[in-house]
């Protein structure tokens, strides 16, 4: 597009919303979708929870040139680009994964994982699944020990047996006096993610927003977790999938009639912006 004004910055979660239900599959359709949507100039931006490592896959699948944020907010780059000058990354203190060692027991954890742009340490391997973290199996260098631990991490996987996730989440951010935040993935794992104070999908989109001189009114994005609460506060146009939570569906500005495994992102960015008949914009 000649008129920067007019683009979109479009977020896209993945798990549950881009992705089909196997956590990996994208189908011909969205690809094709994708691929004419920017070539009208506007940006798809995939915003995920995923370290880095499991959304790059994704990323180049999709043959997107764009910027990815990962870990919720904590980091956003350019993952064809290692010189990109606006990539920004955040950080939780190493200290605090010393403290959790010791008070592990205290949270009724399974288990927690320190996370990093390219590499993981798991406290234990014990009745985890390896897929959780996008291998197949555990290396003994995935193994958490405290000397490994030299490096600030991005963000701390817990996996709880306290069944309400909330609750938890709550108090760990109380025991820390509110240092950090604390966000809780949809499905049966019990999984909680421990991120820096403030951070959030939308504080990374705010961040794109700025860099990508793009208003706030050109925002859309597509979710169906509990974490993308704050990207569909953000959004003017939010779109929940059918599938999506119903923690929320709330937020949404439209929940759409399709699933993940049904392409409905790229359904409604093909009715938003390549239908003949779509002539009124967002």
């Amino acid at each position: 597009m000649k008129n920067v004004k007019e683009r979109k910055l479009i977020a896209i979660d993945l798990d549950g919303t881009t992705l089909q239900s196997d956590g990996r599959t994208i189908s011909r359709y969205t690809k094709y979708v994708f691929k004419r949507v920017e070539a009208l100039g506007h940006i798809i931006c995939i915003t995920t929870g995923r370290p880095f490592r499991m959304s790059l896959e994704v990323y180049r699948e999709l043959e997107l040139k764009s910027p990815v944020i990962n870990f919720n907010g904590a980091l956003i780059s350019m993952p064809n680009d290692r010189n990109w000058p606006y990539t920004k990354a955040h950080y939780i203190d190493r200290s605090f994964i010393f403290d959790l060692l010791r008070h592990q027991q205290n949270f009724n954890l399974n288990f927690f994982a320190v996370e990093y742009r390219r590499k993981f340490f798991l406290n234990t391997f014990k009745n985890v699944e390896p897929q959780l973290f996008g291998v197949e199996r555990f290396q003994p260098y995935n193994r958490l020990r405290a000397d490994r631990v030299t490096d600030n991490p991005h963000a701390v996987l817990l996996s709880t047996r306290q069944k309400d996730k909330l609750a938890l989440a709550a108090e760990m951010k109380r025991h820390y006096n509110g240092k950090i935040d604390v966000g809780v993935w949809g499905g049966p794992n019990g999984i909680l993610e421990v991120v820096p104070k403030g951070i959030s999908k939308a504080s990374g989109l705010k961040y794109l927003l700025k860099i990508l001189d793009i208003s706030v009114e050109n925002l859309i994005a597509f979710g169906d977790e509990h974490n993308d609460i704050e990207m569909f506060k953000l959004a003017p146009n939010a779109f929940a999938m059918k599938n999506a939570s119903a923690r929320l569906t709330p937020y949404a500005t439209e929940i759409l009639p399709w699933t993940n495994d049904e392409d409905g992102v790229a359904r409604q960015l093909e009715k938003l912006f390549l239908m003949p008949e779509q002539n009124t914009p967002l």
